[in-house]
C-alpha cells in the first residue's frame, strides 16, 4: 500500500494557497516531501514486484542479503563469520522475535541453517546454505540490474550529491520527532 495516497501531486500554486490558511506550511518543503514520498512508493513497488516474481518476502531477502554480504556461505566462515540471530536482527532493524520467524522460514526452505556457536554453547549462528547461495547467485544479478536501471539517469556526481542530501533529510527526520505540538504534546 502506498504511503502517499495521491494519484496526482498538488500543484505548487495549491500549496501556496494552502499556506495562506496554514502559515506553518512551507510550500517548498511540502512539495519536496510529497515528491520524496512518491519516489519512495515507486521504489518500494519496484522492489515488491521483484520479490513477488522470486517468491520471497522482503524480510527473508534482507536476511539472505545480510548473510551473503557477510560471506557466511559454508566455505567462507573463516573470512567472514556467520551471524547470530541477534546480530541479524540488529542489522535488519527488526525485533529478535521477527528475526527468529524469518530464520525459521528460511531454514525450512533449506536456504539457511543454524549451528551452535563453537565459542558460546548457549548461542546459535546462522549460515547461508549452498541452496541459499545458489538462490542469491541466481536472483542478485537481476536485482542489481534493476537498481542500476533506476539510478542510471543520474551522473556519478548527482548520485554522490543525492546521497549527501538524503543523509541530511534523515537528520531532519530525527529532528522532526522532537517537534512539539502547540498543546505541548509531541506530534
Amino acid at each position: 500500500m502506498p504511503l502517499l495516497m495521491l494519484k496526482d501531486l498538488p500543484r505548487y500554486e495549491c500549496l501556496l494557497e494552502c499556506a495562506k490558511r496554514f502559515p506553518d506550511l512551507n510550500p517548498d518543503a511540502a512539495s519536496l516531501f510529497m515528491q520524496l514520498l512518491r519516489t519512495a512508493d515507486e521504489l518500494f513497488e519496484v522492489k515488491a514486484d521483484f520479490m513477488r516474481q522470486h517468491n520471497i518476502s522482503n524480510g527473508r531477502f534482507t536476511v539472505l542479503m545480510l548473510l551473503s554480504a557477510a560471506g557466511s556461505m559454508e566455505g567462507d566462515a573463516d573470512l567472514n563469520p556467520p551471524k547470530s540471530p541477534a546480530d541479524l536482527a540488529e542489522m535488519a532493524g527488526v525485533t529478535r522475535a521477527t528475526m527468529t520467524g524469518l530464520i525459521d522460514t528460511l531454514e525450512k526452505d533449506g536456504l539457511v541453517r543454524r549451528e551452535p556457536d563453537p565459542h558460546d554453547r548457549r548461542a546459535m549462528l546462522v549460515h547461508l546454505t549452498e541452496a541459499g547461495d545458489a538462490f542469491m547467485a541466481r536472483i542478485l544479478p537481476h536485482y542489481f540490474n534493476r537498481v542500476t536501471a533506476i539510478m542510471d539517469p543520474l551522473s556519478a556526481a548527482e548520485k554522490k550529491k543525492l546521497i549527501q542530501l538524503l543523509t541530511k533529510v534523515r537528520g531532519g527526520i530525527a529532528e522532526a520527532g522532537k517537534v512539539e505540538h502547540p498543546a505541548g504534546k509531541s506530534v
